[in-house]
Order: C-alpha cells, then structure tokens, then sequence
C-alpha cells in the first residue's frame, strides 16, 4: 500500500510527512517559543555567577587557540540547520542564563506575599507571637489591632500609637492618665482597669487624691485621638473636662460606649453630643483614689442628652428622686441600671418606677439602699424588671430592704452574694417577689436553714436553686417539706457549708494520719 512505501517513510525527502525540520521552520512562532520556554527552563537550575574579583596581578595573556576544524559537509539531499538552533546552541555557551524572577532567601517566602494576604492569613492564626517574625509582620498586627490599654500617656502624645495602631476601635486611657510617683512603687500598688480592684498592704493608708494628667493634657490627647481613629467605638479616659467630650463627640460619631473617670456635672455638659451613644458608666468619687461631685443637675443633662442609653452604670454618684425620675423619663431604652457605691439621698427608690423598660438592676458595694424609702403605695413598681443582683452590700435596715423587694416585685432571675447582714427576719421580705423562677444565695452567712425554707416554700414557680457558701445553713436540718422540693427542681446546686463537704471526703484517705506519724519520728 502507498502509505507503506519506502518513498514516504524516507526523512530526508521533502515532501514526506516526517520531516520534522521543514514543519518547524514553517511555523517559526511555534519555534520561538519552545526556545523561550526552554531557555527560563534552565535559568531555574543554573547559579548566578558569582561576582567577579580583581586580580592582585596582571594575567599573561592566554594562548591562542587554534581554529576549529571546519564542519563536515553535509550531503546535497540533507536539509540545512536551521539559523535560529545555531543562535540557541551559541546562547547556552556564550552567556549565563539569569532567572527572571527575584531572588529568594533561604526562608523568606513570605516576602512574595501581599500586605493583603498576609492580613488574611493572619486574622485565622493566633495573635501570641506572629509580631515578632519581622517588622513587616509587627505592622500588620497593628493593623489587625481593635483594642488597645494605654499604660503611658506619652505614647499618645507622641503619636506612637497612632502609626503602630492605626485601626483601633477601642481604646482604654485611664491607667496611662495615672503618674507614678514613689509611694505607687513603694507600696507596689497596682490598680485594675477601673480603678475596682488593687492590691496593697493592708497596714498601709491610700494616697487621699491620686494624682492624674492634668485636664489640659488630657483634652489635646483625645483631640489627637479623635482625629486618627474617627470609627473609635469605646472611650474609657479619666479627667477630662466638657471641651474634651466635644472633640470626643464631632470626632467620633460612632462611639457607643463610654466610661468617664472623675466625672463632674460640669463635664456632662458635653455628653449631650453624643447621639449614639448605648452604654455609659460615670464615676463620680472613689473612696482612697478621687473625689468628683455628680448630683442631679449632672443627671438631668445626661437625660436629656442621651435618650437612646441601654446601659447606665453610676459609681459614687449623688443624686435624688430628682435625678433618677429624669432618666428613666427620657432614656425609654434603657435597659440595665447599675447602682456601686452610691450616696442617693432618702426617697431615691421610688423613682425606679419610671424606668418603665428595665430590665436588669444592680446593687453593687452599696453601704445603704434607701433609709427613708416612704409609703408602700408611693414605690410604685418595675414591672419589666427580670434580674435582680445584690453583691458585697450592707443590708442591715429591714424597712429599706422591704421597700426594694417590693419595688422588684416583678422579677424572675435574684443573686444574692456576699451580702453582709442578711439574716431570716430581712430574707423573709424576698418572699414579695411571687414570679421568681431562679434564686442564687452564695456567701451569706448570717442566714439560716429555716429562713432558707420559709422563702423558698412560698415561691411557687422557683425552678432553680444555688445554695454556696452559707455556713449556717446545715444538711441534717433539711425538712421533709423541703426535700421534697430540691426533688422537684430542674437545676439545684447544694454546697452551703464548705467545711462540711471537706471533712466528709477526707475519711479513707490517710490525710490525717501520716502527718503524725511523721512528727512521732521526730521526738526525743
């Protein structure tokens, strides 16, 4: 057959279909190609060359070469080579192929990644030690940074913070606004984020004012600050004054939540600039840290200013009926009210009654409730109210205690905790409160098994009980009746005596024993 003769299978005829070196330069875009794509090919497994070095001394000439022998002639029926294979061949001879991409440290990979993604990458690893890789990764935490604590006002004003934050939506100024002196370090006192909680001997008076950054200081700070970070939601800053809120509230129109350190009536008059603000916390006085003055007319600003508030927080504030009644008149939103440590004048409790959405109330480090709360028809009632928190107060007045509970009348959800002075007789008025479903006692000491019982068997819809830390409240002195209660009960958590629980596990276990048998070695 035809496409089995000799004639077509021949290479070196022209006209035959394998003659490869015809198709190539018949195509010569297809030939340049294969030539480019070989030539990067190679560069990714030749080295640089290394750099030349000058020579102490002058080289003698090399010697001549002799030519090289002519190429051997190719016969007349055999196709010529084409010029484009001689310039390759004499490419890969004559010079050193470079790679066109950049070279790459042994373990800098990274560097051949985007700002962008290595921001991505970063956000789903942790944030324990990822700034310490290199400077390029240090600035890119900071930019993944929301919130930051201030501990040196001179980082703010500086302006360090704002080239290695530039991103924060939180920021907390107070321990930065504290100047250390000697009796700090001395007495190696280290404050909380709030002032609440610190440490120091106990034989050791507190400093009567502690000493802050002046206001003016403090009003260029948050002027810089607003300036840099205008998305800022969460301010926490001590001793400004109303020119510092103003800059604060044109600077920052979605801040939502702000905690105000020595805050003073005079300062609320720039609070009123706030349109979004939700949750805010005054701190007024400080007993062993500052004392600040915020009564009614504070109050009232603040009310008439914030009418979207969802959470209030007032710690060492003063005020009356007065105050209280205008916020819960023109905060309608409000939500969650937290009372710490609070100087109200007598008669302040039956103001709550106005705060007609909330919800959730607090009690926290109060030495007194109300002493003069007035008539059981004039307390009036929260009837929204859901939560109802007692934590370290002095309940040592029964009528006030009774006029709270029945001002709370409506809640489901009470904690109780290390309450001082709660004994059966002022327990017994929590018996007000019909609808409580969860009632939490830890800490109170004073109140005993049969004042836990006459409350808790008059309420009838209590689904929930924690019993913690109440000393004088004794197992063997459980009723029948209130067994079958705990019986009854979707969730109870039973621990009142401690040491009761200590002294049931330690039988059977030596703990007792080998300690005497140690010290009778010992004797003489």
């Amino acid at each position: 057959m035809s496409s089995c003769s000799v004639e077509n299978q021949n290479p070196n005829n022209p006209s035959s279909p394998l003659n490869w070196s015809n198709l190539w330069l018949k195509n010569k875009k297809a030939l340049d190609h294969v030539v480019n794509s070989t030539i990067r090919r190679r560069s990714f497994y030749r080295k640089p060359p290394p750099p030349p070095q000058r020579p102490s001394y002058t080289p003698p000439p090399p010697p001549r070469r002799p030519p090289p022998p002519p190429p051997p002639r190719q016969p007349d029926n055999a196709s010529p080579s084409p010029p484009i294979q001689q310039n390759f061949n004499e490419t890969l001879e004559k010079e050193t192929l470079v790679s066109d991409f950049p070279q790459i440290g042994s373990h800098d990979y990274a560097s051949l990644l985007s700002d962008e993604l290595l921001l991505r990458i970063l956000l789903k690893v942790p944030e324990k030690s990822n700034s310490l890789v290199s400077k390029n990764w240090l600035n890119l935490n900071g930019r993944l940074t929301k919130s930051i604590r201030v501990l040196d006002w001179d980082f703010v004003t500086s302006g360090r913070m704002f080239s290695r934050f530039p991103n924060l939506i939180d920021v907390d100024l107070l321990l930065g606004s504290v100047i250390s002196s000697k009796h700090t370090k001395k007495w190696n006192l280290s404050l909380g984020c709030e002032f609440g909680a610190f440490c120091i001997d106990s034989d050791v008076s507190l400093l009567n004012n502690l000493e802050l950054v002046p206001v003016s200081e403090v009003d260029l700070g948050l002027q810089s600050l607003c300036s840099k970070y205008p998305n800022l939601q969460r301010l926490v800053v001590a001793n400004c004054s109303e020119i510092g809120l103003l800059y604060v509230a044109e600077g920052c129109p979605t801040m939502q939540e702000l905690v105000l350190h020595r805050c003073s009536d005079q300062v609320l008059r720039g609070i009123a600039a706030f349109k979004n603000l939700q949750i805010l916390k005054l701190v007024g006085t400080v007993d062993g840290f500052y004392s600040s003055l915020v009564s009614d007319i504070g109050l009232t600003i603040l009310a008439q200013g914030c009418k979207r508030l969802v959470k209030l927080e007032l710690r060492g504030c003063e005020g009356s009926y007065d105050g209280i009644r205008a916020i819960g008149q023109c905060c309608q939103m409000l939500e969650e009210l937290t009372f710490c440590d609070h100087r109200m004048d007598d008669g302040w409790l039956s103001a709550l009654s106005f705060c007609e959405n909330l919800k959730s109330l607090r009690l926290v480090s109060c030495k007194r409730i109300d002493e003069s709360p007035g008539l059981d028809e004039h307390l009036g009632c929260c009837r929204m109210l859901e939560r109802l928190h007692l934590e370290k107060c002095q309940l040592r007045d029964k009528q006030s205690l009774r006029a709270f509970f029945l001002v709370c009348r409506s809640v489901r959800e009470m904690v109780v905790k290390d309450c001082w002075g709660l004994k059966d007789g002022m327990f017994f008025n929590a018996s007000l409160c019909r609808r409580l479903k969860f009632l939490s006692l830890e800490g109170c000491s004073r109140l005993t098994t049969g004042g836990l019982e006459l409350v808790v068997l008059s309420l009838k819809e209590l689904e929930n009980l924690r019993v913690i830390s109440c000393k004088n409240i004794k197992e063997d002195e459980v009723t029948p009746a209130l067994s079958t209660l705990f019986c009854n009960l979707k969730n109870l958590k039973w621990s009142p005596d401690n040491q009761s629980l200590l002294s049931t596990s330690l039988p059977g276990s030596g703990i007792g024993k080998r300690g005497g048998k140690f010290f009778k070695k010992l004797q003489i």
